[in-house]
């Protein structure tokens, strides 16, 4: 849609956009091959590698990792106000990880699994430019430069594989949808979408970054995968909003 495009090139800073019709294969990119700082979008993959080495065998979900006060994060999430030292499950804390973005369970998952397993997994799942190289809210590593990356195409194509149950199995694909229909940071693709609409989704956000990747149902189901760099986040925030809802309402008109 020629409208959705010219909107794109007038957002500021560096965006990227791929939208796909899961029922008619219609797609609309714009830099979707564009290598991203994901902020918390990279924990999409995480988990999805995860629940790989757990149907491996590789990890157990079962295991309960100690939650050092060092590792407590600020921002997202509910482990930063426990207080002590918690053991939470491997389980619990990729669900907290999703549903509100707990940025202490998702570096204690890093450090647990490690960078180089991850990214590994990654490669295995099919993606040449997702990589997780630090923590969240490591300083030192990011006045390096060293950051995690993902791309729009990428994070589209593990959703679509998850809509279709590809991933892995049935059973797993739809264990990692149910986490996701449960996000509670909705004030992005799903702000203005009508109530009770249902959309799997995972979003991200960092100074002069907003991100959001997800499956919304429509009548015809689509996959919207929208990432923004060095941006005024208000702006992006609002061109995702109204995006949305232009796709949904054209997805139920075509259906």
């Amino acid at each position: 849609m020629e409208s959705i495009t010219q909107k794109l090139k007038a957002l500021p800073g560096k965006t990227g956009f791929f939208y796909k019709n899961l029922e008619t294969g219609e797609t609309i990119a714009w830099n979707e091959n564009e290598k991203f700082i994901p902020a918390s979008v990279i924990k999409l993959p995480v988990l999805m590698a995860i629940f790989n080495l757990a149907e491996s065998r590789a990890a157990d979900l079962t295991e309960y990792i100690k939650i050092k006060q060092e590792e407590k994060m600020p921002s997202c999430g509910a482990l930063n106000s426990f207080t002590g030292e918690p053991e939470v499950d491997i389980r619990t804390l990729c669900n907290l990880m999703i549903t509100i973005s707990d940025n202490t369970a998702t570096n204690v998952l890093i450090s647990h699994f490690g960078t180089e397993k991850l990214n590994e997994v990654f490669t295995d799942m099919g993606l040449a430019d997702t990589r997780v190289n630090r923590k969240l809210f490591d300083m030192e590593a990011s006045k390096k430069g060293i950051q995690n990356s993902a791309t729009p195409k990428e994070m589209a194509y593990l959703l679509e594989e998850l809509h279709f149950n590809r991933f892995i199995n049935e059973k797993v694909s739809e264990d990692i949808k149910e986490i996701l229909h449960r996000q509670q940071i909705n004030h992005k693709i799903k702000e203005m979408l009508p109530p009770g609409t249902r959309a799997a989704h995972k979003t991200g956000e960092d100074d002069y970054i907003s991100n959001d990747v997800g499956i919304i149902y429509a009548k015809q189901p689509f996959i919207f995968s929208f990432f923004s760099n060095d941006t005024k986040v208000s702006d992006v925030n609002n061109f995702m909003r109204n995006t949305a809802l232009q796709l949904f309402e054209k997805c139920n008109l075509d259906a």
